[in-house]
C-alpha cells in the first residue's frame, strides 16, 4: 500500500493548525475558581469562570467553544442557571455552549480519571502523588476551557483531599486559606495575583521530604523556597536549593530581574514527560533535574539540575510575565530562556566547556533536524500536533538567534532591548515581532533582515575564501552564503549573519586589525548581510591565519581552506578557546574522513602522527584548565561524523573511529597513565566547583583511552570498587568502560551496581542506558532482555528514555545493523508507547525518520518500518504527523 493510500485509510485524519489563520479569541476569561476534590477512584472538578467577550474580536458568532479531552460532563451553568442538552453540545474534543450573553458567569463540573491517565498530560497520578502537566495543551483534560495561551485570567484554587496521604496539597500563587472536612479530608485554597495562561496551571497533591531555605532579593523582601521530594530523598534536593538561589541572584544582576511571589515552589516527580515545567510560583520537575548527591549524581547531572533549574526560573519573566500570543511563538519563551540559562551556566562554570557543549549538542541534534525531512522554521507555518514542535530548532536554535542579536547590538545595548520587552510587555501574551521591536526601539538598528532567521529553516553554509596582496599589505575575505532547501522552502534569501574573527602571525601572536586604515578591536565582528561580501584589511604585514567564527557566533557551517599546520597551528595558539577546540576537531574529521576512504577501498589504516602529536603537546602544556582539557581530547561522535556524510556510512564511520581511538590509547598510554594518576585520588571528597570538576573530566578522559586497551581493564575495575557508593562520576566512566569489555569483569561490575542501587530509580536509570549504549555486538538482544527486568517500566518515560533511546540515538552500530532487527524492534516498541504515552512514543520514533541518509539496503528497512507504524488507524496525531512527514507526504 502506498503512504497516499494509507493516509486515505486514516480514520479522522489530523488537521493542520496554520500561523496565518490566527484570529483573536472571541472571548476572555478574566476569572476562574476551580475547585478539585480528589478521591481514590475519580477526581471533580468544578470550574467557575468570568467570561467576557472581546472588543477586539471581528466574530458575531454567539457560541462559545471551550476545549475538552476525556472528560466527563457532570453539568453546566450559565449564571447559576443550569442548562438544558438543547442549549449545548458536547464531542469527544469539544464543548460548545449556544447563544451566550456578552458577559456571564459559566459554571463546569467534570468528572476526570487521573489515575487511569498514562498519556502524563494534565492531572494524572505518579505512585502516590497527584500532579499536572498542562503545557502545551494538557489543561484541556483537567476542565472545559479555550485552551489557548493568549487567555489570560487570574486563578484561585481549593483542593480537597484525605489528609493523611496527600498533607501536602499545592498550586500557583500564594496560600490564603485552608481548614479541614469531615471523613478525615482536608482542603486548601491558593490565589496567583497575576494573570497567566491555562498552561502554567498548577496543581500538586501528596506527602513529601521538604528543603526549606529564604532568598533576600535586591529590593529586600524575603521569599521563602520549598523544594518538595519524595519522602526519604530530602538530602539529595540541596544541590538543587544552591541552584535555585544561585539562578535569582545572576537574573537580579544580569537582567535585573526580581522574583514577584511570596513563595517559590519546586517539586520533583518520577513520572514525568519533559525535563521541568515553569508553571507560574510552582514548577514541576522531573526527579533527574533536581536529586543530587555525590555517590548517585555525575558531574553532568549537577550541572544538568543547575542549568534547568535555571531555565524554570528564569521563565518567571521569560515565558510567565510575559508569554506567547500563540503556540507559533513557542521559541519566544524558550529560545529566549534557553539562552537566558546558557548564559547563566557559562558565568557560573565555564564559558568555554558550556559552550563546546552546547554546539556540540546543536550540531548533534539542530544539524541534523534541519537536514532531515522534519526540517521547520524556529517559527513553523503550520503544525499538526504541537508536542512535536517542542525540537531542538525552537530551543537551541532559537537561542543561538538570541545570541546573534546580542552580538550585533552588544551587550548593553541587548540589555537595554530586554528591559523595554519586559517593561512594555508585562502581563500580555505576544509574538516575536513585539520583541524585535523592543530590539529596534532601543538600538534605532533595522532588524527587518535578521527576522528571517525565524521564518526560513535549513543551516546557512559559509564558503570563505582568502586573498592577500603581500605588496599592498591588503588581506580580503570573501564571503558567501547559501542555505539549501527544505520542505517546502526551496528559495532561501541572505541572512542576516555575525562572525566574530581575529588574526594571528606566525608565531601565535594576534594582529592589530584596519579597515580603511582604521584600527578596530583585536577580534573583530564581521556583519555578513549580502549573499556575496568582500571584507578588506589594510596594513596586514603578513599573511595571517584567520580565526573565524569565534565561541560560535552563528548557527552556520563553515568551509575555509585551512591547510593541515593551519589547524595545528590554531589548536596550539588561538586565544579564543571555542575556536582552538574547533581547530582540532576539523582536523580530526579530516583525517577520519582521509581513513573512511581507505576503509571502503580495503586500504589498512594508519594514524597520521600529527594528530597523536597534537593531544601530547596539550597533555604537556595545557595545565592552567583541565575542564577544557578534557574536552579538548574529545574526539568527534560517530554521530556527528555521519554528519559530514551525504550517504551515512555506520560501519566504516564505526571500524575508523574505534581504531582511531585506540591506537590514540597505545601510543598515548604512558601519558594517559601519568596523568590519570596525576588527578585521582579516591580518597577524595565530591567537591562541586570548576577545579574539581575539570580534575575529575581530565582524569576519566584519560581512563576512557586507557580502558580500550585490555592490560588497563583491572585499572577501570579499581576505580569502580573503590568509588561506588561514593563517587558517582568515577564510578559511571569506569562502567562504561567495562560496559564495553567482553570479560567477565563486565558481568561482575553491572551486577554489583544494580545489587547496591536497585532502589534508586535514577541510578538504574543510568544502568540501562550504560548497557543500551554499549558497543558489543548482540545488544539488541540484551536490551530486548532489560525490557523485561522487573525495574523496567514503560510506563515511566525515564526508564523509556534511558533504555530504548539509548539505544536507539547513541547506539548506532547496533541499532542500524543491516538486517533491520533494530527498526524492527524500535517500531515495535513506538507502537506500544503510542498507546499509552504519545508524547514519548513521537521522540522515540525520531531515528526511524532520517532514513534517507543511509544506504539503500538500509533506507528500505527503515521505510518499512514507518509504513507499518501508518497502517495503524488508531496511530496518535503526534506520532502521525512525524511519520507521514518523514515519508515525504505531509
Amino acid at each position: 500500500m502506498s503512504e497516499s493510500a494509507m493516509q486515505n485509510e486514516f480514520i479522522n485524519e489530523p488537521k493542520s493548525v496554520y500561523l496565518k489563520d490566527y484570529q483573536v479569541p472571541a472571548y476572555l476569561i478574566d476569572k476562574v475558581d476551580l475547585e478539585f476534590d480528589l478521591n481514590e477512584d475519580h477526581t471533580l472538578v468544578k470550574s467557575y469562570l468570568r467570561v467576557r467577550h472581546n472588543r477586539l474580536s471581528a466574530s458575531k458568532v454567539k457560541d462559545l467553544v471551550l476545549n475538552g479531552v476525556e472528560l466527563v460532563l457532570e453539568s453546566i451553568k450559565i449564571n447559576g442557571n443550569l442548562l438544558s442538552n438543547a442549549q449545548f453540545q458536547v464531542t469527544d474534543q469539544w464543548l460548545m455552549v449556544h447563544n451566550v450573553p456578552d458577559n456571564f458567569d459559566l459554571e463546569i463540573t467534570t468528572r476526570i480519571y487521573p489515575q487511569k491517565n498514562t498519556a502524563l498530560s494534565g492531572l494524572y497520578r505518579s505512585t502516590n502523588t497527584y500532579c499536572t502537566q498542562c503545557e502545551a495543551e494538557g489543561f484541556r483534560r483537567i476542565t472545559y476551557f479555550v485552551d489557548r495561551p493568549d487567555i489570560l485570567s487570574c486563578y484561585t484554587v481549593k483542593i480537597a483531599a484525605e489528609e493523611s496521604r496527600f498533607p501536602y496539597l499545592l498550586s500557583n500563587g500564594n496560600l490564603i486559606d485552608s481548614g479541614k472536612l469531615e471523613n478525615g479530608k482536608h482542603w486548601v485554597k491558593w490565589e496567583d495575583p497575576f494573570k497567566k495562561p491555562c498552561y502554567l496551571f498548577a496543581l500538586v497533591a501528596g506527602d513529601f521530604d521538604v528543603i526549606e531555605d529564604k532568598f533576600i532579593t535586591q529590593s529586600n523582601r524575603e521569599i521563602k523556597l520549598l523544594i518538595y521530594v519524595e519522602k526519604g530523598y530530602g538530602s539529595q534536593a540541596y544541590h538543587a536549593m544552591y541552584a535555585l538561589k544561585e539562578a535569582m541572584r545572576w537574573d537580579e544582576k544580569a537582567y535585573g530581574r526580581e522574583y514577584d511571589l511570596d513563595t517559590y515552589m519546586i517539586v520533583a516527580i518520577g513520572d514525568f514527560n519533559m525535563g521541568a515545567m515553569e508553571n507560574k510560583g510552582l514548577n514541576i520537575f522531573n526527579t533527574k533535574y533536581v536529586l543530587a548527591k555525590p555517590e548517585i549524581a555525575t558531574d553532568t547531572d549537577y550541572m544538568h539540575i543547575l542549568s534547568v533549574i535555571g531555565h524554570e526560573y528564569f521563565h518567571n519573566w521569560s515565558g510567565n510575565r510575559v508569554t506567547c500570543r500563540d503556540w507559533f511563538q513557542l521559541s519566544l519563551k524558550e529560545g529566549l530562556t534557553i539562552f537566558r540559562d546558557q548564559t547563566f551556566s557559562e558565568d557560573i562554570l565555564s564559558r568555554a566547556v558550556m559552550r563546546i557543549q552546547e554546539v556540540n549538542g546543536l550540531r548533534e541534534v539542530q544539524f541534523s533536524e534541519d537536514a532531515g525531512p522534519l526540517a521547520h522554521a524556529v517559527r513553523p507555518d503550520s503544525y499538526i500536533e504541537i508536542n512535536n514542535f517542542y525540537t531542538s530548532t525552537i530551543y537551541n536554535k532559537g537561542a543561538e538567534i538570541l545570541r546573534m542579536l546580542q552580538t550585533i547590538l552588544g551587550k548593553a545595548m541587548f540589555r537595554k532591548g530586554m528591559d523595554l520587552y519586559f517593561a512594555r510587555h508585562d502581563g500580555q501574551a505576544v509574538t516575536i515581532e513585539d520583541y524585535i521591536k523592543a530590539m529596534e526601539d532601543v538600538s534605532g538598528a533595522d532588524l527587518r533582515q535578521f527576522r528571517l532567521w525565524y521564518s526560513q529553516a535549513g543551516t546557512p553554509v559559509l564558503h570563505v575564501e582568502e586573498d592577500y596582496d603581500a605588496e599592498q599589505k591588503i588581506y580580503r575575505l570573501i564571503i558567501n552564503q547559501h542555505t539549501p532547501s527544505t520542505s517546502g522552502q526551496s528559495i532561501k534569501k541572505p541572512l542576516y549573519i555575525p562572525i566574530r574573527m581575529g588574526f594571528f602571525d606566525e608565531q601565535g601572536n594576534e594582529i592589530p586589525l584596519q579597515i580603511n586604515n582604521e584600527p578596530v578591536e583585536n577580534e573583530k565582528v564581521l556583519h555578513l548581510t549580502a549573499a556575496s561580501q568582500i571584507f578588506q584589511f589594510d596594513n596586514v604585514l603578513v599573511r595571517p591565519v584567520p580565526s573565524l567564527l569565534r565561541h560560535f557566533s552563528a548557527p552556520v557551517k563553515l568551509n575555509f581552506a585551512y591547510s593541515d599546520d593551519d589547524l595545528k597551528f590554531l589548536f596550539k595558539h588561538d586565544k579564543d578557546s571555542f575556536n582552538r577546540w574547533e581547530a582540532g576537531q576539523k582536523y580530526t574529521l579530516r583525517m577520519f574522513m582521509n581513513l573512511i576512504q581507505d576503509y571502503r577501498h580495503h586500504r589498512p589504516l594508519h594514524l597520521p602522527y600529527e594528530l597523536v602529536e597534537m593531544y601530547e603537546y596539550i597533555l604537556r602544556h595545557d595545565t592552567s584548565d583541565d575542564f577544557l582539557l578534557a574536552e579538548m581530547l574529545s574526539l568527534p561522535s560517530e554521530h556527528y561524523i555521519g554528519e559530514q556524510m551525504e550517504t551515512i556510512d555506520i560501519d566504516a564511520i564505526h571500524a575508523v573511529r574505534e581504531f582511531v581511538v585506540t591506537e590514540i590509547a597505545k601510543q598515548l598510554q604512558k601519558l594517559f597513565l601519568e596523568t590519570y594518576y596525576q588527578n585521582h585520588d579516591s580518597s577524595e571528597t565530591y567537591q562541586f566547583n570548576i577545579q574539581a570538576i575539570g580534575k575529575r573530566q581530565l582524569k576519566n578522559r584519560c581512563l576512557t583511552y586507557l580502558m580500550l586497551l585490555p592490560e588497563y581493564a583491572d585499572v577501570g575495575m579499581q576505580q569502580f570498587e573503590s568509588s561506588l557508593e561514593k563517587n558517582m562520576t568515577d564510578t559511571q566512566s569506569a562502567l562504561v568502560g567495562l560496559a564495553n569489555i567482553d570479560s567477565p569483569l563486565r558481568e561482575k561490575a553491572l551486577n554489583r551496581f544494580y545489587t547496591v542501587w536497585k532502589h534508586d530509580a535514577l541510578v538504574v536509570d543510568k544502568w540501562f542506558a550504560i548497557q543500551a549504549a554499549s558497543k558489543l555486538s548482540d545488544m539488541l538482544r540484551e536490551v530486548k532482555k532489560l525490557m523485561q527486568h522487573e525495574a523496567f517500566d514503560i510506563k515511566n518515560p525515564n526508564k523509556v528514555y534511558s533504555l530504548i533511546g539509548t539505544f536507539g540515538q547513541r547506539n548506532l552500530i547496533n541499532f542500524h545493523a543491516d538486517n533491520g532487527e533494530g527498526y524492527a524492534f524500535l517500531r515495535e516498541v513506538v507502537n506500544q508507547l503510542d498507546k499509552l504515552n504519545p508524547q514519548v512514543a513521537s521522540r522515540m520514533v525520531k531515528p526511524l525518520t532520517t532514513w534517507k541518509r543511509y544506504d539503500n539496503k538500509r533506507q528500505q528497512l527503515m521505510r518499512e518500518q514507518l509504513e507499518l507504524l501508518l497502517q495503524d488507524k488508531k496511530i496518535s496525531k503526534d506520532l502521525y504527523e512525524l511519520v507521514i512527514k518523514s515519508l515525504g507526504e505531509g
